[in-house]
């Protein structure tokens, strides 16, 4: 039994990530709803919640971004809370006041909160009034292309299209001329649109090579903050985090200081509550400025979590029960260093374009202080319609140095047959000098990795031969499940082909 006021949850979203929410409701004793769409029924997030429901098909903005059906689908499951994970509907404010209306908690901060930092214009605004440095750019969402002209001649290029109303790199463009301007604000608007349903768009002035530091912030609803330090997010493609590390090997003791004392100010301008992200960059001269809040729980909240013990989804779930904080900023330390690698279903070696299809193997990485938030298994197919991230591999060690190799060795370990994916790209990209120096500017992967290819090494042929092995495997048939809230759920089991035990 659990004592929160919370006492079912519904899980907003899919894949790794509902999957931690999942254990966390578990680990607090809260029961959980999962919602999948029509091509994710045999997903693992399906499997490992208490109930699960179809909600449509597998658009986005016919199943996880259908905010009607969602909180329909948790009034109809008695659901009396919603978490929205990352993505989605996680930062639209709309999806939070649907639900104050319909008095369901939104495990997150408040519809009020969410409209000013989830709109990354008007949290600038903000930020000016409340004296937090902030980097060159609109003041307002761009309308017609003469709007972006102009301002990019105010401001100078090159300059970064982003979107208003999300984050995770989705929308976001470098236009390093008037020329490419139509073409870039365009773009940005459409991938705005799929990812958040919000096509709004704005400018700001692009910092060339900077670092991308954000520190993690918990608040709760009676006015107590704390950070939980900062993580480093600089390895990025096309504008998106793909390994992330905390502390940061730029940061000393004041200018870590300085930062986090900046973050809880964003904070209390926003009025802001729950778990989120205060993003900074940070030019080689030291100087900070703010970019946006990510009000949300982040894909890398793990290596938060692994030098500080503070697990972030049961504190997310605590302040949205009306729990005051029990940390205080003196009391909250770092040990050690912990590394986080995402795992895609991309080809380095193309662009890192989406690698969908059928998991014919996977075998996790295990050991000390090594972690892996996972979403997927064997047997299973990756959609094409989503993000293609896969799961989270996570390391921690006494410092840096142990963290890397750590890592190394971890994705060694992890072998996903089947589809194209970012494990060895990953590894090389840990294991350059430049890394291992700290050297780590959102430049790095142009920089150092431009030229990366897939080495061929003596386990290619047995790469070979297991997937061939695997894939001439007869598949089992799914069969229905007895809860009444699920619709023909697949279960591992089903995945693995025909088997049998044999008798001795």
């Amino acid at each position: 039994m659990n004592n929160f006021v919370i006492k079912k949850i519904l899980i907003a979203n899919r894949g790794e990530i509902a999957v931690r929410i999942i254990r966390g409701c578990r680990e607090l004793g809260i029961p959980t709803v999962a919602v999948y769409s029509e091509v994710d029924r045999e997903s693992l997030h399906v499997q490992v919640a208490d109930e699960a429901i179809c909600i449509g098909p597998p658009a986005p903005l016919q199943s996880y971004l259908n905010i009607e059906t969602i909180v329909n689908t948790a009034k109809a499951t008695g659901a009396d809370a919603i978490h929205p994970g990352y993505g989605f509907l996680a930062e639209n404010h709309l999806f939070a006041q649907r639900c104050e209306e319909e008095d369901i908690t939104f495990i997150g901060p408040d519809s009020k909160a969410l409209k000013l930092v989830g709109d990354k214009v008007a949290s600038r605004e903000t930020m000016i009034a409340a004296g937090v440095p902030i980097i060159p750019g609109m003041m307002h969402k761009g309308g017609g292309t003469d709007d972006f002209v102009e301002e990019a001649e105010k401001i100078g290029y090159p300059v970064l299209i982003k979107a208003s109303a999300g984050g995770g790199g989705k929308g976001m463009r470098v236009v390093g001329s008037e020329n490419e301007l139509q073409e870039a604000v365009e773009g940005g608007m459409r991938e705005a649109k799929s990812a958040f349903g919000d096509a709004s768009v704005y400018i700001e002035k692009y910092i060339e090579e900077p670092r991308h530091i954000e520190f993690q912030i918990l608040a709760d609803k009676h006015g107590q903050a704390v950070h939980l330090f900062e993580r480093e997010c600089s390895i990025q493609r096309r504008h998106q985090k793909i390994i992330e590390e905390t502390p940061s090997p730029a940061l000393d003791d004041n200018l870590r200081t300085k930062m986090g004392e900046t973050a809880l100010k964003v904070v209390r301008a926003s009025e802001y509550s729950n778990a989120g992200t205060v993003e900074f960059l940070l030019d080689r001269e030291g100087n900070f400025y703010f970019l946006e809040v990510n009000a949300r729980l982040q894909v890398e909240h793990p290596v938060t979590e692994l030098v500080t013990g503070i697990d972030l989804v049961h504190q997310q779930i605590r302040v949205a029960s009306g729990d005051t904080l029990s940390l205080r900023q003196e009391d909250v330390t770092q040990l050690g260093h912990a590394i986080e690698c995402r795992i895609y279903a991309e080809n380095p070696e193309n662009n890192f374009m989406p690698s969908p299809g059928k998991i014919l193997f996977l075998q996790e990485p295990s050991g000390p202080g090594v972690r892996h938030d996972c979403g997927i298994y064997s047997g299973w197919t990756v959609p094409v319609h989503y993000d293609p991230i896969l799961s989270k591999l996570i390391v921690w060690g006494e410092d840096r140095d142990v963290a890397c190799k750590r890592m190394i060795s971890a994705l060694s370990e992890l072998t996903i047959l089947g589809i194209r994916t970012t494990v060895g790209f990953l590894r090389d990209v840990i294991a350059h000098p430049e890394f291992a120096a700290g050297r780590t500017y959102t430049s790095f992967i142009e920089r150092h990795m431009a030229d990366w290819g897939e080495g061929q090494n003596g386990e290619s042929l047995n790469v070979a031969l297991a997937a061939a092995a695997i894939a001439s495997m007869k598949e089992a048939s799914p069969s229905k499940s007895t809860n009444r809230f699920r619709e023909a759920v697949v279960t591992p089991w089903h995945t693995v082909g025909k088997w049998e035990i044999a008798s001795s």
